[in-house]
């Protein structure tokens, strides 16, 4: 295959490019385009010779991107007009406009990319803005599939469950049949299962009781399911994706008293055996309710044994009793484990760890990422690919929404 010219819109901390690396596929980035500066340093460190476009979308004009003659668009539009807990402002959404402008340029571009990859938060395959993609790809003749896809389709221990969507140029009649994939429910009870083709809206998940003894503040759902993914030998343990802590490095990551005071029963707690964490967003380390799991490191102590009859504690006692957990944030170096980037994958030593957690919580999953690029340029792209590729994997988490044919 000859070298695909790739552009990478939104490009971050580089977690498409990443996953084009780790691929195989031949390919260069021809440009980045991303206006966080903090995230374009760790970008540029990381990938030295990719030219990155420190500017707007909407202030480059269709003769710049022509100039570039790529072949593939990787990108990640912002996802606050879409989130669940945001404004849900969608193409209203200021945020959106430079996204509309990418779907305005893309029948006007001298030639056609033959291939097109974009991630969003669950929230996008509701939205209008999703709408106008697929009636700009449909009119420009690509062939696409959707999905709803977390890390635990490819064995990764963390739910960050997402919208993807891959196109390429229709070269041949195919006939790509649509139908459900498996599917593992985050871990919200709040969240709704997606179990039909899109775009019928899905069901509730059906609760499941369990007689474990209830702690904190969880639903026998919660419970059941969190039961149900560390039952799940397919998915690797969170101790695969630690890294050596000696004390004094611990101490930095251990939550305060204050902390644990304030928010221990609504911690999502884990161990090192564990086979589940929840999603790590941008405020992981700065909050607490909702960013992310904590990792218990004192495993000499029983979790139930805790938090039994802790709400009838005073507040001293409550501290003393949740500091025998050892209870610590993972490090930036683990979430960027869980978020599939390689080894080699590195921040400047001038990024403050309040920006590392910040940039990783607006990143994406390298491994699923790699995965769907496969699918995308194998010679069977189409629902069976899609299956051998995520289904290979024993616990599939995702669903196949839809595809053009």
């Amino acid at each position: 295959m000859e070298v695909l010219r790739v552009l990478e819109l939104y490009s971050g901390i580089g977690g498409m490019h990443y996953a084009l690396k780790e691929s195989g596929i031949p390919a260069q980035v021809v440009a980045a385009i991303d206006i966080n500066t903090t995230a374009n340093q760790i970008y540029k460190h990381n990938f030295p010779d990719t030219p990155i476009w420190n500017k707007t979308i909407e202030g480059i004009t269709l003769e710049d991107f022509n100039k570039l003659s790529f072949d593939m668009i990787m990108m990640s539009p912002p996802c606050q007009p879409f989130t669940r807990l945001g404004l849900q402002g969608d193409i209203s959404d200021p945020r959106t406009k430079s996204f509309l402008y990418i779907l305005d340029l893309l029948p006007r571009l001298s030639k056609l990319p033959r291939y097109i990859l974009l991630e969003n938060v669950k929230g996008f395959e509701s939205s209008s803005a999703r709408e106008c993609l697929v009636k700009t790809l449909m009119e420009c003749g690509y062939d696409f599939q959707e999905f709803m896809l977390s890390p635990s389709s490819v064995g990764i221990p963390n739910s960050r469950l997402r919208y993807f969507l891959i196109g390429k140029i229709s070269t041949e009649e195919l006939s790509i049949q649509t139908s459900s994939m498996k599917y593992t429910p985050p871990l919200s009870s709040s969240e709704t299962v997606l179990t039909c083709t899109f775009p019928h809206p899905g069901q509730p998940a059906k609760e499941e009781h369990s007689s474990h003894v209830l702690y904190k503040r969880e639903t026998p759902s919660d419970v059941q399911r969190k039961t149900n993914q560390n039952n799940d030998l397919s998915i690797k343990q969170i101790r695969d994706f630690l890294e050596p802590l000696v004390e004094e490095n611990m101490e930095r990551f251990l939550l305060s008293p204050k902390t644990l005071s304030r928010y221990g029963l609504l911690l999502d707690i884990v161990q090192p055996k564990s086979r589940r964490s929840v999603c790590f967003t941008k405020g992981y380390g700065r909050y607490v309710e909702g960013t992310g799991s904590v990792l218990q490191c004192c495993m000499e102590t029983e979790m139930e044994s805790v938090f039994t009859g802790l709400d009838q504690l005073s507040e001293q006692d409550k501290v003393d009793q949740l500091l025998k957990l050892k209870l610590r944030y993972f490090t930036p170096r683990e979430v960027a484990n869980l978020m599939g980037f390689p080894a080699d994958f590195s921040f400047p030593q001038d990024v403050s760890v309040p920006q590392q957690y910040r940039v990783l919580g607006n990143s994406l999953n390298v491994v699923v990422v790699t995965r769907l690029l496969q699918l995308l340029l194998s010679e069977h792209f189409g629902h069976s690919a899609g299956e051998q590729l995520f289904a290979s994997e024993g616990s599939v988490g995702s669903s196949l929404l839809s595809s053009r044919c």
